[in-house]
């Protein structure tokens, strides 16, 4: 279980991409530049945003000012699509699948790669 995945708000994942793009902790300064400019939103916003992140445990303060991401993005994209399964194609990533291959969502090139995947291979 991811913990505090679940909790995680659609504007609290704005927060998270950004921390997530960064493979160092970030000063507040920078968070609230990539969100104001990505989406309009005032530095009271992004404080608020974080401040609920930290008491969810998804985000730690490193040190005065300083953000990072506790839940990494991978495991926070494997908890969502274990949720998405569960929620929607009832239990079922063969649903899933079947789903994004019926609307033309994968390319020739992904379906390859999940191929291989499947077979063991590895991904070329």
């Amino acid at each position: 279980m991811c913990t505090g995945a679940e909790k995680i708000q659609d504007a609290e994942l704005e927060v998270m991409q950004v921390l997530w793009s960064s493979s160092q902790p970030l000063p507040l300064i920078e968070i609230r530049q990539a969100l104001s400019a990505k989406c309009g939103w005032e530095d009271s916003t992004v404080k608020t945003l974080l401040r609920r992140l930290c008491e969810k445990g998804a985000v730690a303060l490193e040190r005065r000012g300083v953000y990072r991401a506790v839940i990494t993005r991978r495991d926070y994209s494997r908890w969502s699509a274990r949720r998405l399964i569960g929620r929607v194609f009832d239990g079922s990533a063969k649903q899933l699948v079947a789903a994004l291959v019926s609307d033309g969502q994968l390319s020739e090139a992904d379906l390859a790669e999940l191929s291989a995947l499947l077979h063991g291979e590895a991904p070329k």
